[in-house]
């Protein structure tokens, strides 16, 4: 019980592991989560610059972040992750599965080879994070994985990629029911045409105008755009969303 002249013991800062944190939407969902309070796990898979450089600029701003190397489709590098999470902040409340690889090619032509890498990135990193994050979330927590809205408009050479996402999808409403009495929520958010490198990698000049007039808002989107889906989703005023897919794409069909 507190008397008048004591101070009431300063609420502990929600924590967040951010998978692929270090570039693109993942540094963007880094720095928003950030700037909304919590501490930030910066998961990276081997561009340490550049989450060194993330880890700095939400430092920068006042916010409290750590980069930790791992793979996510290795569960021992997955658990440290997690170890360290709990180490260095106590705890985990978020968990934002951004790390992701995309190949584009057609069905007829893709080196299978390519077709494994891309799933065990896509398909078994997702699911070693979501085990994890079924294990550590705090109540109240929220795990985001991540899909793509090529699972629905199922354009030409995204074959392998959007079947590699659509199984994240598949796995979203499950988890959310087996979390039930957790107050734990599981969403998935299925970007459209967002300026990263990965979208822009690959593709021309007259590509990349056309896939940005097909929204209706007529644009790319931005990191920052995804960002604050995440921030909603794993902040209060989203807790009632749960097992859901989440197409942020400017209104694509």
């Amino acid at each position: 019980m507190n008397t008048p002249d004591s101070t009431p013991p300063a609420q502990a800062a929600r924590v967040a592991v951010v998978t692929g944190g270090s570039r693109g939407i993942g540094r963007a969902v880094s720095l928003r989560l950030a700037r909304d309070g919590m501490a930030v796990v910066v998961n990276y898979a081997g561009d340490t610059a550049a989450a060194e450089e993330t880890v700095a600029a939400v430092t920068e701003e006042g916010g409290r972040a750590v980069a930790v190397r791992a793979d996510v489709a290795d569960e021992h590098a997955v658990a440290a992750l997690f170890d360290r999470a709990e180490r260095d902040f106590g705890g985990v409340d978020a968990v934002v599965n951004c790390a992701g690889r995309m190949v584009l090619s057609p069905i007829a032509d893709l080196d299978l080879a390519e077709l494994d890498a891309l799933h065990r990135t896509n398909i078994r990193g997702t699911f070693v994070v979501a085990q994890q994050a079924a294990r550590r979330l705090r109540t109240g927590g929220s795990f985001v994985a991540f899909s793509t809205s090529v699972v629905g408009t199922q354009f030409p050479t995204y074959g392998a990629y959007a079947a590699s996402k659509g199984a994240v999808e598949a796995m979203t409403m499950i988890l959310a029911r087996e979390l039930r009495g957790r107050d734990i929520t599981v969403n998935t958010v299925a970007p459209g045409p967002t300026a990263t490198d990965l979208f822009l990698e690959g593709k021309t000049d007259e590509q990349v105008d056309r896939l940005a007039k097909v929204p209706p808002l007529e644009r790319l989107g931005t990191p920052e755009d995804i960002a604050r889906v995440v921030a909603f989703l794993t902040g209060p005023e989203g807790h009632w969303v749960n097992g859901q897919i989440l197409r942020a794409n400017g209104g694509m069909v």
